[in-house]
C-alpha cells in the first residue's frame, strides 16, 4: 500500500487548501485595510482634493483587521478538520 493515496490523504490535502486560501484571503485584508492606505498616506495620495480623514483611516483599519482576524480564526478552524485516522 506504499504506493496508493487514501481518501483520508486527499481529504487532508484538501482541508488544507481551503485553510490556506482563506488564510490568504486575511493577508489580503490586511493588505487593504492598512499596507495600501498607510503607503498612500505616506507617498502623498491623500494629499489631492479626495482627502481622507484621520477617523476614516482609522476606522477602515479597524474593519479590515477585524476582517483579517475573523477569517484566520476561520482557517484554524477549518483545519481541525483533518483527519488523524
Amino acid at each position: 500500500m506504499s504506493g496508493t493515496i487514501t481518501s483520508k490523504e486527499v481529504h487532508n490535502e484538501q482541508v488544507k487548501a481551503l485553510a490556506g486560501l482563506i488564510n490568504s484571503a486575511a493577508g489580503s485584508c490586511i493588505t487593504l485595510g492598512f499596507i495600501a492606505p498607510a503607503a498612500g498616506a505616506f507617498w502623498g495620495y491623500f494629499a489631492d482634493t479626495q482627502f481622507v480623514s484621520l477617523k476614516a483611516l482609522v476606522l477602515g483599519f479597524f474593519v479590515w483587521i477585524g476582517a483579517a482576524v475573523l477569517l484566520h480564526l476561520q482557517s484554524r478552524r477549518v483545519l481541525k478538520g483533518i483527519r488523524t485516522t
